[in-house]
């Protein structure tokens, strides 16, 4: 029997950026040395790039461990209380699962809730950008049997016919307005009234732009994504973090 990978904490973050942890490992040690020979303005600017190399380095790998490895993110026990809090049913009902090349929340997802009916749509090969971290996420955890290939502009699924869209760390992938935008109005299009997006980001806000640093620019601000949703007419019932990073949004279309 193959069985999946186990969740990706941070060592696989570490393994999927792994230049970006070699640069700012660089970045410390050049710092440090340099600022132990150098005089006057160069030394502090030395010392300066040495310590933010070694503090964003040392607090990414914090934050992903917090994340990736202690919080409940990857068992999705929290999924139901999320919905419950938003008015929503005790079960994401029938759903379906949106990724962008990694999906580690659909198989679980389904074990724990065996009897919502699941689809799983994967807009990896729509990217028109492919972070070379994605391409090692995905040759460690392929798209599960049945993954359904689709394009922001078109998820597959009839009008009105998903109480629960679950998007886990899926949408910032689409780095263009339009095309986040398109994903939102397509999610508003397959949600019956009532029913809700669970869309799970790191935003880039002062917590993540502290830890990430310059890493933090692939996320979006929460604001752009309430104009998104605000722009397909869902409204927000619920917001939660999870492991101090990664803010859960329950995103709902009114019954009216």
């Amino acid at each position: 029997m193959n069985r999946r990978p186990r969740p990706s904490g941070a060592r696989h973050v570490v393994a999927y950026n792994w230049p970006l942890y070699l640069a700012g490992t660089a970045v410390a040690v050049g710092g440090a040395l340099a600022g132990r020979r150098w005089r006057g303005a160069a030394r502090a600017a030395a010392w300066t790039a040495g310590a933010a190399g070694a503090w964003w380095t040392a607090a990414s790998l914090g934050a992903s461990h917090a994340v990736y490895d202690r919080s409940p993110l990857h068992g999705w026990t929290w999924l139901a209380p999320a919905l419950a809090r938003a008015g929503g049913p005790p079960d994401p009902g029938r759903h379906l699962v949106l990724s962008s090349g990694l999906d580690e929340a659909s198989a679980v997802i389904g074990a724990l809730h065996p009897g919502a009916e699941q689809r799983v749509a994967d807009l990896y090969d729509a990217l028109p950008v492919v972070e070379p971290s994605l391409r090692r996420a995905r040759r460690r955890v392929p798209p599960r049997p049945g993954s359904v290939a689709c394009t922001a502009h078109a998820l597959p699924a009839p009008d009105a016919s998903m109480d629960t869209v679950i998007a886990p760390f899926a949408l910032h992938e689409l780095r263009a307005a339009s095309d986040q935008d398109a994903a939102f109005a397509e999610v508003a299009r397959i949600l019956r009234p009532g029913g809700a997006l669970v869309l799970v980001e790191h935003c880039r806000d002062a917590a993540n732009i502290a830890v990430f640093g310059p890493g933090a620019a692939h996320f979006m601000p929460r604001s752009r994504w309430l104009r998104a949703a605000r722009g397909a007419g869902l409204r927000r019932a619920s917001e939660q973090r999870l492991g101090g990073f990664v803010t859960v949004f329950v995103l709902v279309r009114p019954d009216r």
